[in-house]
């Protein structure tokens, strides 16, 4: 196991605000990518795909597949054309629309006349250990599901390995089915990356036991930063699948209802993993605080103790090093004036005093255990 914890960077997500803008707009950010749109169209029979760039792709799709259920998969959203095209075929609010382009939403689910909305937070670790929180978006209309997402990455590849192998409810289940599927794939992913989280909490801890210093403190400041961006998903999205479940949509049947229970059962558990590592990377702050806080007090007893040894060492000393003569400029005896200044061998008998009342102070913090717990 390395000893140290990887520092975790945040992917730079810049918000855009326009201010008075009208309801709806349907403004595209600057750092938008390029849309790729993947059409799967099935049924319990049959699976037909196609790829393209534009509205001409989704729309022969469809008029192809009459009988079969269309995911429209979209990975970008940098081309508001293409958008707004889509809200004026399926007919879908232009609310609904501004919030697929401003990926700064909470998870929510949105019931509307004839289809459903509902957003999700995807949140992952990219190559470059840079924490990516990004949006996912789905609407449901009738035998359609389309899904936004704003990266090309493939986030969703257990679901359509699903689809292509044909198994189960994944065909059978209709749009609302894929819609749970790909909200459960985003729960379940919040696992993988709570794992992560625990294994770099755990070397930090294992850090803090052998070799502790200041970069453990920076390390798990970083690491409950990361679990509280997971619980800022965590909290909404568990409301969001308690009003899909809640839901008199027809896109949102009865038997969808009992997988969505047992998506929301993983919420609750996702959000108990947060929480109790959050505890736990506040233990280990507070740990290596009350450490160094030990050691300075040991340090201090240690500068205390040899403190302790030198006063009365130094107190004779700076008796005799008064220098107040023992007789007057006539050879008189000054009275009560430094009698042991003529002393024979004086300054040995000061030194070996000196020495002796050392060695009797330490004798003493030696019988009181004050060594042993240096």
């Amino acid at each position: 196991m390395a000893n140290y914890t990887k520092r975790v960077k945040y992917k730079k997500h810049k918000r855009h605000i326009n201010v008075g803008a009208r309801p709806g707009s349907i403004i595209i950010p600057d750092d938008a990518l390029p849309p790729q749109i993947t059409i799967f169209s099935f049924n319990q029979d049959d699976l037909q795909t196609s790829k393209g760039k534009d509205m001409k792709t989704i729309t022969q799709q469809i008029a192809k597949c009459t009988d079969h259920t269309h995911w429209i998969k979209i990975n970008g959203l940098g081309d508001a054309q293409l958008i707004e095209d889509i809200g004026i075929f399926l007919g879908i609010n232009q609310l609904v629309l501004e919030d697929v382009v401003n990926t700064h939403q909470r998870p929510k689910f949105d019931e509307y006349d004839g289809y459903v909305f509902g957003t999700s937070r995807i949140i992952y670790f990219n190559s470059e250990n840079e924490l990516v929180n990004c949006q996912f978006s789905g609407i449901v209309k009738d035998n359609i599901i389309i899904s936004f997402e704003e990266s090309h990455r493939d986030y969703f590849e257990v679901v359509t390995t699903r689809l292509k192998a044909g198994k189960g409810t994944i065909r059978t289940g209709g749009p609302g089915y894929i819609f749970y599927a790909l909200t459960d794939t985003i729960l379940d992913n919040y696992f993988v990356l709570l794992s992560q989280l625990g294994d770099m909490i755990d070397q930090t801890e294992d850090k803090l036991y052998q070799s502790p210093d200041k970069t453990i403190m920076f390390d798990a400041q970083q690491l409950k930063r990361t679990l509280i961006t997971i619980r800022r998903a965590c909290w909404p999205e568990r409301d969001k699948i308690n009003d899909m479940i809640r839901s008199e949509s027809p896109e949102i049947t009865k038997d969808i209802k009992l997988f969505l229970r047992d998506a929301y059962d993983h919420c609750i558990q996702a959000m108990d993993m947060v929480e109790s590592y959050k505890e736990v990377t506040s233990s280990i702050i507070d740990l290596y605080l009350s450490m160094v806080s030990n050691r300075m007090n040991e340090i201090m007893k240690v500068l205390t103790i040899i403190s302790v040894i030198f006063i009365p060492l130094t107190f004779i000393a700076g008796i005799y090093g008064m220098n107040f003569s023992r007789q007057d400029d006539h050879g008189h005896v000054i009275k009560d004036n430094m009698p042991e200044l003529y002393v024979q061998h004086g300054y040995v008998y000061a030194l070996i005093g000196m020495f002796l009342i050392g060695l009797f102070q330490l004798f003493i913090f030696w019988k009181k255990g004050w060594f042993n717990k240096l």
